[in-house]
């Protein structure tokens, strides 16, 4: 099977046209897009007109060409829009929502989980703690949450987030593959220990919970986003949990990032242009 990987878009219409050409060019099979799949900073409340403006045409336009497409809402994209984001890609046969789901092809079972381990930032809609003793970076602010009537402040985040289910509780609710030798996990989160995770001024954030859920379990694949700069700061963009090959490509503010993967020859390549 080919695969084009990609994450962290961001709205930016220019890659996705790009990603539909590079798709042709790769006669892939399926797209995988971990998340963060939305317009943000000021445009960010006008995410659903994204939705149905924009991203509704171009699933079509996939569904058409019969390229399957696999994705979920990451945690730059308001969960306000999680219902919307559903209905559309429910509309397509090849458009899949990967959030906390399993979807099966040719063999291969894809799992997807949009959860992310708490970070200083106001948006928390997808933010939990990575496990039970997982210490809060200090905040910039109380939190937000999006809700159908708009954003919502949290005024005690922290006690808000403790009564949450974990990173390491929801790896462990995710359904079981039949074989782990042929799943793949979507994860919008990296790992820890692996250098996948290292922002701009060399903080390490990534997932304890998810290492040693990858430890543990040893799928085929692992897939990541979150952390854009990461590979172009340590050139680190793919590493190995002892069998598992784990993938977090980062993204490029000016150019297009991506990663080709043929399964069969599991020959994996990243892009940027």
């Amino acid at each position: 099977m080919k695969v084009i990987f990609v994450t962290d878009l961001h709205g930016d219409r220019t890659k996705y046209r790009r990603l539909i050409e590079v798709a042709r060019d790769f006669k892939a099979e399926v797209i995988i897009n971990c998340g963060d799949m939305l317009p943000k900073g000021k445009d960010i409340l006008n995410q659903g007109e994204f939705i149905t403006d924009y991203l509704d045409g171009y699933f079509s336009e996939l569904n058409a060409a019969g390229i399957y497409h696999l994705s979920y809402l990451g945690n730059d994209d308001l969960q306000m829009f999680d219902q919307l984001f559903d209905d559309t890609c429910g509309k397509y046969p090849y458009i899949i929502n990967l959030a906390q789901r399993r979807f099966e092809l040719q063999g291969y079972e894809f799992i997807g989980m949009n959860w992310v381990a708490d970070y200083p930032f106001l948006l928390k809609d997808r933010c939990r703690k990575d496990i039970k003793d997982f210490v809060f970076p200090p905040q910039l602010g109380k939190g937000l949450v999006s809700t159908t009537q708009g954003l919502r402040e949290v005024r005690d985040w922290i006690s808000y987030a403790n009564a949450l289910p974990t990173i390491e509780d929801e790896l462990d609710r995710l359904v079981t593959p039949a074989s782990m030798e042929t799943a793949v996990y979507v994860i919008h989160m990296p790992p820890s220990d692996l250098g996948l995770d290292i922002c701009l001024d060399g903080r390490e954030v990534g997932s304890t919970a998810l290492y040693r859920f990858i430890e543990k379990n040893q799928p085929l694949l692992t897939l990541h986003g979150h952390i854009h700069e990461s590979p172009d700061r340590t050139g680190i963009w793919q590493a190995k949990l002892g069998e598992t090959i784990c993938v977090q490509p980062g993204q490029s503010y000016r150019k297009l990032t991506y990663v080709t993967i043929d399964t069969i020859a599991m020959r994996i390549e990243r892009w940027q242009i």
